[in-house]
């Protein structure tokens, strides 16, 4: 994950059309906390929250791998 234009690219594409979906899972097995959740994305584990309201994805921690 060096290439910063690229990640943001793939965040775009998976999470910013998605941000359930792309094999995303909550990080709480509580199902009122479904909106904080994580997934795998262009070389990095993804911590984030989903705002619905006001359509906003906000990443919280960002973990590089590889």
């Amino acid at each position: 994950m060096t290439d910063a234009d690229a990640f943001r690219t793939a965040m775009e594409r998976t999470l910013g059309r998605d941000p359930y979906g792309h094999g995303s899972t909550p990080v709480s097995v509580d199902t009122a906390e479904r909106d904080r959740r994580e997934a795998t994305v262009g070389g990095a584990i993804v911590l984030y929250y989903v705002s619905g309201s006001v359509l906003t994805v906000t990443v919280v921690r960002l973990v590089p791998f590889g």
